[in-house]
């Protein structure tokens, strides 16, 4: 019950960073709800085609599109209130990511898949729809250049492959999810990112 209820948390705040970006482009209403709809639901729906996993999530609970619907037409109501509690929207980011990614490690995991392919499921599940979000919005992904994210998103899946054979799967997935939530706070908190690779090219004179 705890993870439904945070997985449906997870998806209205990536539904309402999905409606934002497409406000500030200045997008129509569909463009709203359709940037909504790859944020929240595009990692998973991808994750699913590569793995072969049928039927995707929305369509075999259709009220899944609804919630992406009502919550990108909220954000559109309160963009400005949304804006000024940033924190805790990220916070609802930080569980959204933590959940997807685990989920998504153990749908993997329960097709019979190793180690590596649950951690990679577990990076597209969790990160997939943000890179979609900012592609489509003509942006650098964020998670190529912010605070830890796909790290955090792989770190889940790890940490649900090793803790489940002796924890059980709901153990597990809170344990799962409760660390890979306080290490992206952590880095959002202290400012935490992968080292940055720059290259630079002399012209010349």
């Amino acid at each position: 019950m705890l993870i439904a209820v945070l997985f449906h948390m997870g998806i209205i705040a990536e539904s309402m960073s999905g409606a934002l970006a497409a406000g500030r482009h200045k997008m129509d209403l569909f463009g709203v709800f359709f940037i909504s709809f790859a944020t929240a639901l595009g990692g998973g729906s991808i994750r699913d085609v590569l793995f072969n996993h049928y039927p995707l999530l929305w369509v075999q609970s259709p009220h899944y599109i609804l919630i992406v619907l009502v919550s990108s037409l909220i954000a559109t109501r309160i963009a400005y209130f949304i804006n000024r509690l940033e924190r805790l929207f990220l916070t609802f980011d930080a569980i959204g990511l933590a959940v997807f990614s685990t989920i998504g490690a153990k749908i993997v995991i329960g097709m019979g898949y190793d180690l590596t392919l649950a951690m990679i499921g577990a990076m597209i599940t969790g990160s997939f729809g943000g890179i979609l979000r900012d592609l489509f919005c003509n942006s650098m992904p964020l998670i190529f250049r912010k605070e830890l994210y796909a790290f955090v998103a792989m770190l889940c899946g790890a940490i649900y492959w090793f803790s489940y054979p002796f924890l059980g799967e709901e153990l597990a997935t809170l344990c799962a999810i409760g660390i890979g939530f306080i290490v992206r706070m952590i880095a959002i908190r202290y400012k935490i990112s992968l080292p940055t690779f720059i290259f630079e090219t002399k012209e010349k004179s």
